[in-house]
């Protein structure tokens, strides 16, 4: 590999197989979606706030059902995603639901660069898993002053970064890998976690840890401002052995004695002043 964009080009790739399996998947439920489920949670809802009438762009956006969601609840919303079979299904999913969505293919990094999205947004928004998919969280947060308008709103709900630092496949909580490191992380990861049966032809992935202070200063150095940081005992998806999933849509341990000794999500919200 010579440079970032080799590995997010690998990636890309996977999650272009990911997505036909996905939409399958009883994990994100599509005939629920289509039925009228709302797939963004309570807890995102509560924390963003009221969305009716103002516009939303969501980052790393897969199929769209999350941008759609927001739709449904009185946003005018646009979704961005660098898989082109993720795109064409969520443009598919708006058309077949008479959603009004606009969707748009593009690694994020070159929406400004290439001029692929114009205009600018009430919120910038962006949930769980989306951060280590990604080199340069600079360029993020630069991508996302541009497009926030003055006394706009960004949110991110996204998996903790001490949680990423613990190794899944070893027997208790072990450090496996490291909280600072600028340099890519390969992964042969066979199944997904929406299904843990189908094998993947895509099986390399490339991964970023980003510690905390990267992830604020990001943010602050394009004069950002920090409305709030929280942090979470639980997760929207299952990172560990051992994990059911709630009444709530959140998974825990079931081992209670477990289910408060790690961080598993934060949130944080921002505005521009």
């Amino acid at each position: 590999m010579q440079n970032n964009n080799d590995y997010m080009n690998v990636n890309r790739k996977r999650w272009d197989e990911l997505v036909g399996l996905h939409e399958k998947s009883a994990f994100y439920d599509v005939a629920g979606f289509k039925a009228g489920r709302i797939t963004v949670s309570e807890l995102e809802r509560q924390e963003l706030g009221d969305v009716k009438g103002k516009s939303l762009l969501h980052l790393q956006c897969h199929f769209g059902m999350d941008t759609m969601s927001w739709a449904r609840l009185g946003a005018t919303v646009t979704g961005v995603d660098y898989s082109e079979k993720a795109i064409t299904l969520a443009r598919s999913l708006a058309a077949e639901l008479g959603i009004e969505a606009n969707f748009v293919c593009s690694n994020i990094y070159d929406l400004v660069s290439q001029e692929k999205l114009s205009g600018q947004f009430d919120i910038v928004y962006t949930a769980q898993g989306v951060l280590g998919w990604l080199p340069d969280l600079e360029g993020w947060a630069k991508t996302i002053a541009h497009y926030l308008k003055p006394g706009g709103t960004f949110y991110i709900l996204e998996g903790h970064p001490f949680m990423w630092m613990i190794d899944e496949k070893k027997e208790g909580f072990t450090v496996g890998y490291p909280y600072f490191l600028k340099e890519a992380l390969k992964f042969e990861e066979e199944h997904s976690y929406a299904d843990p049966e189908v094998v993947l032809v895509n099986k390399t992935e490339y991964g970023w840890n980003h510690s905390y202070s990267e992830i604020i200063d990001s943010l602050l150095s394009q004069r950002l401002s920090l409305e709030f940081f929280h942090e979470f005992p639980f997760c929207g998806w299952a990172p560990f052995p051992e994990m059911e999933r709630g009444e709530d849509g959140w998974y825990r341990f079931k081992d209670e004695n477990k289910r408060n000794l790690l961080p598993l999500m934060f949130s944080l919200k921002a505005s521009k002043k």
